[in-house]
């Protein structure tokens, strides 16, 4: 089943632009840090689109849709309503009908070619200005790492500095804290056996 049977070659060129739109919103909504590597994927996502187009002409080169608005299959005339010897023209009738076929064939040919070779060359220029494309986003993605880095360590030496501080609080507090005091029962209690005297022998 054929799902591209009723696009125009209008509707695929705008489709890939629309894929390419949709996803570059799409992406800088739910990740708008990482915008540049969703302009790197819709260019990528236009490029393939453009390219699938291409190819999918090539495939049906004998489409009538690639032929330009107001343009007519040829037609070859009929001799066999020929007075008298339009019994015997039949056989012509056949063979200029196969002709005029195989030339509304090379027509549709020649119209289909510079659309398959437009799309593919725009997928082409996509692919050459993903090259750029992909160095800004390298560098882009170089500095936000590194100043992703230095934040780190920034929260690192912050965390360290405030367990070293808390070390030290719970240090003055144990230091401050008051000895248990002796109670005065545990005061009176003497050890009587340190009195106690030997039994003679």
């Amino acid at each position: 089943m054929d799902l591209l049977s009723g696009l125009s070659q209008d509707q695929l060129r705008i489709s890939a632009w629309v894929m390419a739109a949709a996803l570059l919103i799409v992406g800088g909504l739910c990740n708008w840090r990482k915008i540049h590597w969703t302009a790197l994927g819709s260019i990528f996502v236009f490029a393939a689109v453009n390219a699938g187009a291409g190819i999918y002409v090539l495939n049906h080169l004998t489409d009538a849709r690639w032929a330009p608005e107001g343009t007519e299959s040829l037609t070859a005339p009929s001799f066999a309503g020929t007075p008298l010897v339009g019994q015997y023209l039949g056989p012509l009738d056949s063979a200029l009908a196969s002709v005029m076929s195989g030339v509304n064939d090379f027509q549709t040919f020649q119209h289909a070619l510079p659309v398959a070779l437009g799309f593919l060359g725009t997928s082409s220029l996509a692919l050459l200005w993903s090259f750029p494309m992909m160095i800004v986003t390298l560098v882009i993605s170089f500095f936000v790492g590194r100043r992703e880095r230095s934040r780190f360590r920034k929260y690192r030496s912050t965390v360290d500095r405030l367990s070293v501080e808390l070390e030290q609080v719970k240090l003055q507090l144990a230091e401050l804290a008051p000895a248990e005091p002796v109670l005065p029962a545990q005061a009176a209690v003497v050890d009587v056996r340190m009195h106690e005297r030997p039994f003679p022998a």
